[in-house]
């Protein structure tokens, strides 16, 4: 009997004139981890996502269990035992916790044409007990929960029913380390079941742990698939990329001068149930980063900076004087935010990319009557898109049809073409692949040694101890230590701090 879970045959897709998959054909099997990598736009989500009913692919065919598949939506495919956590939200505002975790499968729940709705969070409540987030209330609305807590559920809603393929698409870069050491439990979990997860990730060292196997694309072509126990970093970098991956990726620097003008002044900020008594100064050149356990606070703290507290406390000052009260003084002070959970607050979905990156400079854009010159839009997104390798048909294609990555990129390309002094940077390479991983520390880097100042809020521990020059870490809402750039710090100098 075959172990062969997956065939994948000759699959292609194209959006428009960009052909995102070409003649993929490659096998996954039962009871492994078998992870997906490549770099941003080489086709993981869109072969991941045709798989799992929520794009039709243009040609070639899935073969499940020896049994071919066409799932027209996600309801098909969990029919058919295939479920999917996805890279941005995949949970619905103005439901309940219950309802997203049985979405589509609310019939369970129905007698008589009535929804048994205490039966349905009942149900629910059993779930997310036996997962450990029985702090996660059933008949809560969703949005009452923060973007970590809603991937909890998520994992719950993919998990649940046992299905025989599990797609996780970079689900990790959204979690804390809490949160990803829950995750790898249930992967492994399911795949002592028997059954299959199909993994995403840029985390290559995360990869190399967890997967049993791995299949690189690029450019929507299949490279190929090796045994984890067979290679190492540089290997797969090399796969990805189609050459060695060379040159400095964090800053080589131990013993600079951070200069001692103070560009931006937090006192005593506090965000009711969030941070409580927040105080630092940021000075001139300077990368501070922030660090802590998802609930820490670290989040906040940036989005309280930027002025886009409502009901923040305490005061934010700018080395003239200014107050940042709300984001339209930050903005007009030179200060840009870029949040964690870009598709909801970083980007308007539903508008182009050149309209993405030119938003925050439209004043610098317009002529002396306020009006907008098209073509000056234009060269203006198109240089910026450049600048950061944006994978795109035009800049007049639609930011929600880029892949994750390629959204960050924009984010990351309206804030540099605005040329803000003081950047506040929340996860800013959640999603993005090694190379371009590469080039953002290298841009931090001439941004800081231009005078330019960078607050760094990341999870990503080794991001910390490589980019900053100092590192707050928040435990509790609270500051609970500082250190100092040091050659011999390690991740263990943190966590000390932040449990």
């Amino acid at each position: 009997m075959s172990d062969i879970r997956l065939e994948i045959k000759n699959v292609s897709k194209s959006f428009g004139i960009t052909k995102a998959l070409s003649d993929v054909s490659f096998n996954i099997h039962k009871g492994e981890i078998h992870a997906l990598i490549g770099e941003n736009g080489s086709g993981k989500s869109t072969l991941t996502n045709s798989l799992a009913g929520i794009y039709q692919k243009d040609t070639g065919t899935f073969i499940l269990d020896g049994k071919e598949i066409h799932p027209l939506n996600q309801v098909e495919a969990n029919n058919e035992g295939i479920s999917i956590i996805v890279q941005e939200l995949g949970t619905l505002d103005g439901l309940t916790v219950a309802e997203n975790i049985f979405l589509g499968h609310e019939d369970t729940f129905v007698k008589f044409g009535i929804k048994n709705t205490a039966a349905m969070n009942r149900k629910a409540g059993e779930l997310l007990k036996k997962y450990g987030f029985d702090r996660i209330k059933p008949s809560d609305m969703i949005e009452n929960y923060n973007f970590e807590d809603r991937k909890l559920v998520e994992i719950v809603k993919a998990t649940y029913f046992d299905p025989k393929i599990v797609v996780i698409d970079e689900t990790t870069t959204a979690l804390s380390r809490e949160g990803r050491e829950e995750l790898y439990k249930h992967m492994k979990r399911i795949r002592e079941e028997g059954n299959t997860v199909i993994f995403i990730s840029h985390d290559l060292p995360e990869v190399l742990s967890l997967s049993d196997s791995i299949t690189v694309l690029r450019d929507g072509i299949y490279i190929d698939t090796v045994k984890s126990s067979e290679i190492d970093e540089d290997g797969l970098k090399k796969l990805m990329v189609g050459r060695e991956v060379t040159g400095g990726y964090y800053r080589a620097d131990y013993d600079e001068e951070v200069s001692k003008e103070v560009v931006l002044k937090a006192d005593n900020v506090t965000v009711p149930g969030l941070i409580s008594h927040i105080s630092f100064e940021l000075h001139k050149g300077e990368i501070l980063g922030f660090g802590g356990l998802s609930e820490s606070g670290m989040h906040e703290v940036g989005k309280a900076c930027f002025g886009a507290s409502f009901d923040r406390e305490g005061s934010v000052t700018l080395a003239d004087g200014t107050h940042i009260n709300d984001i339209p003084t930050a903005i007009a002070h030179s200060m840009a935010y870029t949040s964690k959970d870009r598709d909801n607050e970083s980007l308007v979905m539903n508008q182009s990319i050149r309209d993405n990156i030119c938003l925050p400079s439209l004043d610098e854009l317009s002529n002396k009557a306020h009006m907008l010159n098209d073509k000056k839009l234009r060269e203006f997104a198109d240089k910026y898109a450049a600048q950061m390798s944006t994978k795109m048909q035009s800049v007049d294609q639609f930011v929600s049809n880029l892949s994750g990555g390629n959204k960050q990129k924009v984010v990351l390309a309206r804030w540099i073409g605005k040329d803000s002094d003081i950047l506040v940077l929340d996860s800013p390479t959640r999603g993005i692949d090694i190379k371009v991983k590469q080039d953002i520390y290298q841009l931090m880097d001439r941004m800081r040694k231009s005078g330019k100042s960078i607050i760094m809020i990341s999870e990503e521990l080794m991001e910390l101890i490589g980019m900053c020059d100092r590192i707050i870490i928040m435990k509790d809402g609270q500051i609970n230590g500082e250190l100092k750039r040091n050659k011999d710090m390690d991740e263990n100098s943190l966590i000390a701090k932040m449990v």
